[in-house]
């Protein structure tokens, strides 16, 4: 008797868990568990989700060119070179779709965003994971790591759950030593956060073996819209646009990203903040012994003693109504991801790890 099965793999899938957003009994919570900017999104942006619902009957346009050349002006890039998507997540997933499948290989740190191996897997492609040096990428790794069958090379720079990151020397050295037939994929998600640093644009600009995407989900507080977009070689964005629907972002979310992405003033407010408050927790943490490499990023990831001590943390947190992110998935039993919030937020947390630390339970 014939069954109903998914393609070879699939099952085998681990689902992606995202960040807790709410603690069973406890009111009034405080989440540090998905990188979200404490600010929320731009005025600008939601103005103009208020001003969007009044066009909520029409079709959103198909090639999001405002979008893109917004970006574009921002950014200092090649409108055509862009392609939007819901969330970088999408992007991920169609750069997988179109170029790896059964038999390729798709590289990524043990530490690297799950959503690579995800992707890759629902492709049918082989996830390769490569070692990192003290929390930190190693790029001699990543070309060990690769062979005639490496389609992909994923490397988010900051990298998320540890916030380290490399510098453009070794990420360009990566892309002149991986396989021909492989493209270098640098996740940006967190790249605004980094001063002076473009993402990679550059590099995508002189080679033909690099894309990069950015998102809205984190410095321009959007989340809840999904849009994230790439940059890369023209031939390879034409070849992503032949499988992205037609109208997979809504028109309340392009107008808000574009809206988001313009108001500069916000975005500098925003960094300012996140700068400021990164350094305090990180001191704050050590003072308290919780050590963590310096991050680059919006969030803090805080080592403990041991698994159990961190888990024990964490159910600590929680009862105090501060719901930070365990990483145990990443390969990091011993550690707990933190956002950076407010000033309230990372006081609060900060206060809690101390008086854990001291003997509390």
């Amino acid at each position: 008797m014939n069954s109903i099965t998914p393609q070879p793999g699939i099952m085998d899938i681990a689902l992606y868990q995202g960040g807790k957003a709410a603690v069973e009994g406890v009111s009034n919570v405080v989440k540090l568990s998905s990188n979200e900017n404490p600010f929320g999104p731009s005025p600008a942006a939601q103005e103009a989700v208020r001003r969007s619902v009044h066009e909520l009957h029409r079709y959103p346009n198909t090639d999001h060119a405002s979008l893109r050349r917004a970006i574009a002006e921002v950014h200092g890039l090649d409108a055509a070179r862009i392609i939007c998507g819901v969330g970088s997540d999408e992007i991920i997933h169609f750069l997988c779709q179109c170029y790896a499948g059964p038999g390729d290989e798709v590289v990524h740190s043990v530490h690297g965003f799950g959503m690579y191996k995800i992707s890759a897997m629902a492709a049918g492609a082989t996830p390769v994971e490569v070692p990192e040096r003290e929390r930190v990428t190693d790029v001699d790794a990543f070309l060990a790591g690769c062979t005639e069958r490496t389609k992909l090379v994923f490397l988010a720079n900051p990298n998320n759950p540890t916030g380290t990151m490399i510098g453009m020397a070794e990420i360009e050295r990566l892309a002149a030593g991986i396989p021909s037939q492989a493209i270098l994929v640098l996740d940006g998600a967190y790249a605004e956060y980094v001063g002076g640093y473009d993402g990679g644009a550059r590099l995508v600009e002189a080679r033909n073996n690099v894309v990069m995407t950015r998102t809205f989900s984190k410095l321009y507080g959007l989340g809840g819209l999904r849009v994230g977009w790439g940059y890369g070689p023209q031939e390879i964005i034409d070849v992503l646009n032949r499988i992205r629907g037609p109208f997979n972002l809504s028109g309340t979310a392009l107008a808000a990203a574009e809206a988001a992405v313009q108001d500069r003033a916000f975005v500098e407010k925003c960094l300012a903040e996140n700068a400021r408050m990164r350094t305090w927790l990180a001191e704050a943490l050590a003072e308290h012994g919780v050590p963590s490499d310096t991050s680059m990023a919006n969030f803090i990831l805080a080592r403990f003693a041991s698994p159990e001590e961190a888990e024990a943390c964490d159910a600590y947190l929680q009862s105090q109504g501060l719901i930070v992110r365990r990483v145990a998935g990443y390969q990091l039993p011993a550690a707990l991801r933190i956002t950076v919030g407010d000033e309230s937020s990372c006081r609060r947390v900060a206060h809690a790890v101390g008086q854990f630390k001291a003997g509390q339970r």
